[in-house]
């Protein structure tokens, strides 16, 4: 298995998907990545937009290039994550779509359903994210129409 380059990361989740996160961190920790872990510290029920907040602003401020996102089914996250400014979240659910997200997209923030998307499938979607990189060319010109349009 290819080791993905060491980034920083911050993740954050909602109560649903608690157990999958912690579970990433600890993948994400063994492939030397610094991750900055915002949340929750366990499964009592949280609202996950307070969470996606906190990891959406950490990317739109530059302290962090790139978030992780989970709940439930990732709807919700990547909803309330491409509310701001300068942040790109992309529901994912699999490793083709990871690939897409990153090389096409640019996404700096991915998403994830806890109840949708086993431990293994998160990993090598995870790993695919950050192992790939951004194309270019026409894909950044239509991001700067997204951009234009805000």
């Amino acid at each position: 298995m290819k080791k993905s380059r060491s980034q920083d990361i911050v993740i954050a989740s909602d109560h649903a998907a608690f157990d999958l996160k912690k579970h990433l961190v600890k993948h994400l920790l063994k492939r030397g990545h610094a991750v900055i872990d915002l949340g929750p510290r366990n499964r009592k029920s949280v609202p996950y937009p307070a969470f996606a907040q906190k990891a959406a602003e950490a990317v739109a401020r530059g302290e962090v290039p790139l978030g992780i996102l989970i709940c439930g089914t990732g709807i919700g996250m990547s909803i309330a994550a491409n509310r701001y400014q300068g942040v790109r979240a992309a529901l994912v659910h699999d490793a083709y779509t990871a690939r897409m997200a990153k090389a096409h997209n640019n996404a700096n923030i991915i998403c994830l359903g806890a109840r949708v998307t086993g431990p293994g499938v998160a990993e090598d979607i995870i790993d695919t994210w950050l192992e790939t990189d951004f194309e270019g060319g026409r894909h950044r010109e239509r991001l700067a129409m997204i951009d234009e349009e805000g």
